[in-house]
């Protein structure tokens, strides 16, 4: 028999029902957490063991591969908006909801299953790996959406996963520019590419309306300015060019044209892509040059490539595709 007075069990029913609901709230944060991690195929074969080409499929958001046989692509991989990938690792940006815009940088191993993530404010935008997959970069839009205005403002991120070492901004690198050590405090810096040596890096810098192709050195932290007018540059497998978009009109609507610069002697020559390309071109191989470009019949994007010592003409790889990275 139950000699509880009635507002004991009244108060004991309420408690119950509370944390039912808590219980059940928790279950749908945990499944939410679990529903957001990154997912590989259902047959556990999306690595990037498999050679191929990765990118963002715009229809899904999702990760997919295109191999050399002509096949239909592997899907199933993690939804990400900017994605790269080398050696044992890729690199998947998100952009989280919510007002400030934030940006979650997540570390994928070669089953593109996530091993740590990073947050920082911003937009996705840029996102490269070192060739071994040791050291890893990412440029979110702090203020703006466009290269192609001066109303916009990055930030630059690099995580070295040999010693865990994470700098959320790289402004304050040391910047020497025509000699001089230079201070200011309109400097912005996005597109990273990393040498094979996982020391050496290249990236664009911006200060007083100019772009300048920037040479850093990690173990130094440091960086030296090389020449003007180079954005987003992309490091070739042999390290002795970069292709990169140049600025070659003030129409900002089509500003830029893809250019391949020799670093031997600091000669560069134009692609055969006409069109303007608004992108951080990536090397497929030592001889041509992937891209995305705004899609035709209302996709996103499309996945072109051209070859990298001017000649050919522009060829479709991949339409609804983005952030191309090869696998080898």
């Amino acid at each position: 028999m139950n000699h509880r007075p009635p507002q004991l069990r009244r108060l004991a029913l309420v408690v119950l029902a509370v944390l039912l609901l808590g219980g059940g709230s928790l279950g749908y944060v945990l499944h939410a957490r679990h529903r957001d991690l990154p997912t590989t195929a259902a047959d556990g074969s999306f690595s990037l063991a498999e050679p191929g080409l990765y990118y963002r499929d715009s229809a899904t958001g999702r990760i997919a591969r295109r191999g050399g046989t002509g096949g239909p692509p592997a899907t199933g991989g993690p939804a990400c908006e900017r994605f790269y990938a080398a050696g044992e690792h890729a690199l998947c940006l998100r952009k989280l909801p919510g007002i400030p815009a934030r940006t979650q940088a997540l570390v994928l191993d070669r089953r593109l299953r996530e091993v740590q993530r990073v947050t920082v404010p911003g937009i996705p935008n840029r996102a490269r790996v070192s060739a071994s997959g040791n050291v890893l970069s990412w440029t979110a839009f702090a203020t703006g959406d466009s290269y192609a205005t001066s109303a916009f403002s990055t930030r630059t991120s690099l995580l070295d996963l040999r010693t865990g070492y994470l700098i959320k901004s790289m402004e304050e690198i040391p910047l020497t520019i025509d000699g001089t050590r230079y201070h200011a405090p309109d400097v912005n810096y996005w597109g990273v590419t990393f040498a094979r040596d996982d020391n050496r890096f290249y990236a664009t810098v911006s200060t007083k309306g100019r772009t300048h192709l920037v040479e850093g050195n990690l173990h130094d932290w440091s960086a030296k300015a090389l020449r003007e007018n180079v954005e987003c540059p992309s490091l070739s497998p042999d390290d002795t060019r970069i292709a990169f978009k140049k600025k070659v009109s003030d129409d900002p609507a089509a500003p830029w044209r893809l250019y391949v610069l020799d670093l031997a002697d600091m000669r560069e020559h134009p692609l055969a892509e006409t069109r303007s390309v608004d992108d951080q071109a990536a090397w497929l191989d030592d001889g041509t040059i992937g891209y995305a470009l705004p899609g035709r019949d209302g996709r996103d994007s499309d996945i072109w490539s051209v070859p990298a010592d001017g000649t050919g003409e522009p060829r479709l790889l991949v339409p609804g595709g983005s952030s191309p990275a090869a696998a080898n």
